[in-house]
């Protein structure tokens, strides 16, 4: 799990980029170079009829000028530190295609970008950039809070261990290798995480004689033993795995608070009895919900419906 080329997606709307801050501290113990993408558009620019077409060309070369010269300003302390910083700056009218194309073009190992706090919620609002950007870029991402990576951090890997479908096995493989490339880098424990679905209410009552507690420890205990067998493969201690029932999306933020974790590590489904283009449900409801870093897996074999 080399990031040795990371793509940080800038905030045309703030002076204070995490994501870029994140980044230049992943390449600096990963001796990698950053590249700062900013994709910006002005439709106001683009509608104004009495300009022609000259001069809306020289008002967006402006704008994108002065946008250089932001940025140039931005990345100068991190350049200063020694880091390999870059930027680029483009006119595009659907930011998350540009984006997507250019870590696809410039063969980037990781995307990182920055996600807004509601200061009224205090919960993270995903712009609808972010939902595409995790459903259709080919490369891992992550999305940075405004939290610190302390050394000695916890990383928590949701993992899916219902199949034994090969896809989610490679998945759950993937998602162990990224976490346990970062945990070496940050000094970091990984820990891991499933959940497991309850009794089904209609056996129970369709069946007089269905034991509802016998099943459920069956259940508890199947799932017990294939996260211990996961966590064995991996060098993992077996008192950092986790299993509970209920629905992923509430049991990996449960326990991702209860541990503190300063990093949750998840799949997205991609071929796997869904649309290439759709996320799993898992991820979706769990990346509302946590108040760490999330860095979303793709499978392998995932092709981006903005590849060539």
């Amino acid at each position: 799990m080399d990031y040795k080329k990371l793509l940080v997606v800038v905030d045309p709307t703030s002076d204070v980029q995490p994501a870029l801050a994140r980044a230049a501290e992943l390449a600096s113990r990963n001796n990698a170079s950053v590249t700062a993408f900013l994709s910006i558009f002005d439709l106001s620019y683009e509608m104004t009829s009495i300009l022609s077409n000259q001069e809306r060309e020289a008002m967006r070369t402006g704008v994108i000028n002065q946008r250089k010269a932001w940025l140039a300003d931005m990345i100068k302390p991190y350049q200063e530190q020694g880091t390999d910083v870059a930027y680029e700056v483009v006119w595009h009218n659907r930011p998350f295609e540009s984006i997507i194309k250019f870590a696809i073009d410039g063969k980037f190992d990781l995307m990182v970008k920055s996600t807004h706090e509601h200061d009224k919620l205090k919960a993270v609002i995903f712009t609808p950039t972010d939902w595409h950007l995790l459903r259709k870029a080919p490369l891992p991402v992550l999305l940075v809070k405004e939290n610190a990576w302390p050394q000695d951090g916890k990383i928590l890997c949701a993992v899916n261990v219902a199949s034994d479908d090969e896809d989610h096995v490679a998945l759950n493989g993937k998602i162990i290798q990224h976490a346990k490339a970062l945990a070496a880098t940050f000094n970091a424990e990984v820990h891991l995480v499933n959940g497991y679905p309850g009794t089904p209410v209609n056996l129970a009552i369709e069946l007089p004689d269905f034991d509802a507690h016998t099943y459920n420890e069956t259940i508890r205990m199947q799932h017990e033993q294939r996260v211990n067998y996961l966590a064995n493969n991996y060098g993992i201690d077996c008192k950092n795995c986790y299993v509970k029932e209920g629905l992923p999306e509430d049991v990996i933020p449960e326990i991702a608070e209860q541990i503190n974790a300063k990093l949750v590590v998840l799949g997205t489904v991609g071929r796997t009895g869904f649309s290439a283009a759709l996320i799993g449900n898992t991820a979706e409801h769990v990346i509302d919900s946590i108040n760490s870093d999330l860095l979303a897996i793709k499978p392998d074999g995932y092709k981006s419906p903005l590849e060539d």
